[in-house]
C-alpha cells in the first residue's frame, strides 16, 4: 500500500495512492479531520485493510497537491552520514569535512539529526538566505519509517519494525556543516528536509529493489541502490535501538550516494531558481525549487 496526505479543494486529506493509474483515494471516518492521520495509523498499528473500508471518493494526481506524509514528526529526523563508499570518499576530499580524522569509510554508522522544523513537502520550495549560507547542497536519499516502538533490536528482527519507506532530500548547508564542526546546524534549516510524496508500506516494498536518483535542472547527478549501503537497514535500526528507544513514526534517512554538489570541481551548489528532483523506485518523486530571500 502507498499512503500519504494531499491538499484537495482546500482540505487536507489522507489518501491511498495508486501510482499506476495516477489516482488517489480519500480515507474518511475519523481520519478525515485528523491533523496527523498517517502518524496516527502508524502509532495505532491500524490494519491497512481497515483503511480500504473507509475510502470515500477519489481524484487524479493532477487534481491534488501532495504534502509531506507525516505533518509533524514525533521528533528530529534521524540520518546517517557517509553510508555509500564513493560518497564517503568525495566528502572527505571536498574540504568541507571538519568532523572526523578517521578513515574515509566509517567503521561505525555516523548518526546525526535534522530538526523537525526542517520538514517540508514534496513540492515545497527549498529556501535560504545567501547571507547565512553560500554552499547549499542536495542529498537524495531513501528513508525508513519505523512502525513499532523498539529497543535493542537484533539485525535479523529489524525489518519487522519497519512501517515503510519514503523519499528524502537531506538538504545541507556545507559551510555551516564545516564551520561548526558538526552536522546539526547545516542540516536543520527550515525547508531542508523535503519528504514524500507518499510512504510505501513494508508489505509492498522490497528494500533490495529500491534505487534513488537525483537531478538538478534535469541533469542526473546521483544514482544509488539501497543494497550498496555500507551499513544496511537492519544494521542501522539495530545500532540506533541499542542507544535509544525507536518510536512509531521515526524517520531514518539512510545516506546519500556519490554525486553531491561538493563532489564536483568546482562545487555545484544550489542557486536561486534551480529545480531539484529526487525519485525513488515505487515511492514517487520530490520536485523542489530553490528560492533565496
Amino acid at each position: 500500500m502507498k499512503i500519504g496526505r494531499v491538499s484537495h479543494q482546500a482540505r487536507v486529506r489522507m489518501v491511498l495512492v495508486d501510482e499506476a493509474t495516477k489516482r488517489v483515494r480519500f480515507v474518511g471516518g475519523s481520519f478525515a479531520q485528523h491533523l496527523n492521520p498517517v502518524l496516527s495509523v502508524i502509532e495505532r498499528r491500524i490494519d491497512l485493510a481497515e483503511l480500504e473500508a473507509l475510502v470515500e471518493g477519489e481524484a487524479n494526481f493532477s487534481d491534488v497537491t501532495f504534502l509531506a506524509p507525516i505533518s509533524q514528526p514525533v521528533r528530529n529526523i534521524l540520518a546517517v552520514g557517509k553510508n555509500y563508499t564513493e560518497h564517503a570518499a568525495e566528502f572527505d576530499k571536498s574540504g568541507f569535512n571538519a568532523t572526523s580524522n578517521a578513515a574515509p569509510v566509517p567503521l561505525f554508522p555516523q548518526i546525526f539529526s535534522k530538526a523537525t522544523t526542517s520538514l517540508s513537502g514534496p513540492t515545497d520550495d527549498i529556501r535560504f538566505d545567501p547571507a547565512h549560507t553560500s554552499s547549499v547542497d542536495y542529498e537524495g536519499e531513501i528513508g525508513i519509517v519505523i512502525g513499532a516502538e523498539c529497543r535493542n533490536v537484533k539485525p535479523e528482527d529489524a525489518l519487522g519494525k519497519v512501517f515503510g519507506y519514503v523519499a528524502v532530500n537531506d538538504v545541507t548547508a556545507r559551510d555551516l556543516q564545516k564551520n561548526h564542526a558538526q552536522w546539526f546546524l547545516g542540516k536543520s534549516l527550515d525547508t531542508f528536509c523535503p519528504l514524500g510524496p507518499w510512504i510505501g508500506t513494508a508489505d509492498e516494498v522490497k528494500p533490495e529493489n529500491l534505487k534513488v536518483q537525483t537531478w538538478v535542472n534535469e541533469e542526473l547527478r546521483q544514482t544509488g541502490v539501497l543494497t550498496d549501503l555500507i551499513f544496511d537497514v537492519p544494521t542501522l535500526i539495530s545500532t540506533l535501538s541499542k542507544a535509544m528507544t525507536l518510536l512509531p513514526g521515526d524517520i531514518i534517512a539512510t545516506g546519500t550516494p556519490v554525486g553531491v554538489g561538493i563532489g564536483f570541481t568546482p562545487p555545484k551548489f544550489l542557486k536561486n531558481g534551480d529545480e531539484v528532483r529526487v525519485a525513488v523506485t515505487g515511492l514517487g518523486e520530490l520536485k523542489n525549487h530553490v528560492r533565496t530571500y
